[in-house]
């Protein structure tokens, strides 16, 4: 069984063999079929497959990115299976498989941490899922989880800088940034040690080196400098203020969704999962599931399809 998650930026493989995350941007007409083709070794489609890719601006709409990353899949892996937020696979594209990917984790969890929020924060977004609502949490799509508060539009290494700050207390004086996409949030983690630079697996703004001095200089163009002329304890004062704003926004909404359902703990994966298990007091489910934490949707959706369909 291989458990499969599309995103629109990354494609995250569970298999046999352990996990296997590529970068794999949709917009741009990522080879996603070659990129599976790999993995398939003769499986006549023994896989288990979850997405958040359909909401690619590639598409027209959801159904249409559904249907091309089902057609995908099945190219290589003509039996696959797709989970949905209904908690049911499905042969073919129907709307349910639409960002099912987050509802597969809690599914897989939900019998171990009945009582605890589970926050998986990625590259791109934050789920932020009590598993004790399970029930309620069927056929909740993205827009009423960001509604609800269980799904927050920042994550580790794509989120543009100025999406968070509108401006930085920089040497002393206030100052409004650019909302250009000068510098993303790995060039924040990176400078600030929370992130290695083979941990910046995403394409840079400038799509120039994933160094802490070309990060640095990124920052500097977020207040329409070069690094010179703030030095790089202004670029680090800008990547200090990101983290800021990141940490506060992530931790005030788990602390708020944890006590709306009464949780007894909160278990973290993603990326982010060191970082933000000590920022909101939680389990890093890294001591748990080691790799497998960084591809929690794929490693649960294979798990739950190996416990429905007994293979």
């Amino acid at each position: 069984m291989i458990g499969i998650d599309v995103g629109g930026a990354n494609l995250k493989i569970v298999d046999e063999n352990g996990v296997h995350i590529h970068y794999c941007p949709l917009w741009t007409g990522a080879p996603l079929t070659e990129l599976l083709r790999q993995y398939a070794n003769g499986r006549d489609g023994d896989a288990a497959v979850v997405m958040s890719g359909e909401l690619a601006d590639c598409f027209k709409n959801k159904l249409q990115g559904i249907t091309f990353i089902v057609n995908a899949v099945r190219e290589v892996l003509p039996s696959a299976r797709f989970y949905g937020t209904d908690a049911q696979f499905h042969d073919g594209p129907v709307p349910a498989l639409a960002a099912a990917n987050w509802l597969a984790s809690a599914d897989f969890l939900r019998e171990k941490y009945p009582d605890a929020v589970l926050l998986d924060i990625g590259s791109t977004t934050a789920d932020i899922i009590p598993l004790s609502r399970f029930p309620a949490l069927l056929g909740l799509s993205d827009l009423a989880r960001l509604q609800k508060g269980y799904l927050v539009y920042t994550g580790m290494l794509r989120t543009p800088v100025a999406t968070l700050l509108s401006s930085v207390n920089l040497m002393g004086k206030e100052t409004p940034v650019s909302t250009e996409y000068f510098a993303a949030s790995a060039d924040a983690h990176l400078v600030l040690g929370h992130i290695t630079q083979d941990e910046y697996t995403c394409d840079t703004p400038d799509h120039r080196e994933k160094t802490p001095d070309a990060s640095l200089r990124r920052l500097a163009r977020v207040v329409c400098a070069d690094l010179e002329e703030i030095g790089n304890t202004g670029a680090m004062q800008i990547a200090g203020a990101f983290w800021d704003r990141q940490r506060a926004l992530v931790r005030d909404t788990v602390r708020r969704v944890a006590e709306e359902s009464m949780a007894s703990s909160i278990i973290v994966a993603g990326i982010g999962a060191p970082l933000f298990a000590r920022e909101c007091g939680g389990l890093d489910l890294t001591q748990v599931l080691g790799p497998a934490v960084d591809a929690l949707p794929a490693h649960a959706v294979r798990e739950v399809a190996l416990r429905t369909h007994g293979k």
